[in-house]
């Protein structure tokens, strides 16, 4: 039997729909989640969720940022450390963990798309950049060679490697090019990258 409308309040059913979504995406990844599946785990009609959020995309962008979220916070309580030259690795080590902890839902994070001609929102945005400015800031220590500029371009860098790892391991091919750990082969690129120092302006765009 479904619920009525008026059981719960606009806040609650956003709530629930949410979190009946992170339930099928940690189980299934973006496959599993449609409206029909999201509303059937909360008891309410398909209609209901699109007076919550404007479409699907809506609901698994709202998702992704708490993803987001959790994401961030993760790196906050690893950089936390009073230890400067341990920052690096800590920070690392959180990212695996994370990404260990939820892979299809860090999955979710990059392969949904949204359709042509739609934009993320500016929250969305915001907690991305928010995301890559306290990576900078907690590395700011070990990268003072690095101009400002070229320090976040060598972040955003390092995230695209250590994501490139995780796809790897999540799909379960990483073992096909390499023997070792996907957190040990994160460690050797961040290590190695702050080591090397600023060799190229990335800020410029040389190559």
């Amino acid at each position: 039997m479904l619920a009525r409308r008026n059981d719960h309040s606009p806040d609650d059913l956003r709530r629930m729909a949410l979190d009946a979504a992170r339930a099928i995406g940690a189980a299934e990844g973006l496959r599993g989640l449609t409206v029909r599946r999201v509303a059937e785990r909360i008891g309410y009609a398909p209609g209901t969720l699109y007076n919550l959020f404007d479409n699907l995309d809506a609901l698994i962008v709202t998702m992704n940022g708490e993803t987001l979220e959790r994401l961030r916070a993760a790196l906050a309580m690893a950089a936390a450390t009073d230890d400067d030259a341990a920052r690096p690795s800590a920070l690392v080590d959180a990212y695996f963990d994370f990404v260990e902890s939820e892979p299809q839902l860090w999955s979710v994070l990059f392969e949904h798309r949204l359709p042509e001609g739609t934009s993320l929102p500016d929250w969305y945005r915001d907690g991305l950049a928010g995301l890559v400015d306290g990576a900078v800031a907690a590395l700011a220590p070990v990268m003072k060679a690095w101009p400002e500029p070229s320090r976040r371009e060598a972040v955003v860098a390092m995230w695209g490697a250590l994501h490139g790892i995780s796809t790897l391991a999540v799909s379960g091919k990483l073992g096909l090019i390499s023997t070792n750990p996907p957190r040990r082969l994160g460690h050797l690129i961040v290590e190695r990258m702050i080591a090397a120092g600023p060799m190229v302006d990335l800020s410029s765009g040389e190559s």
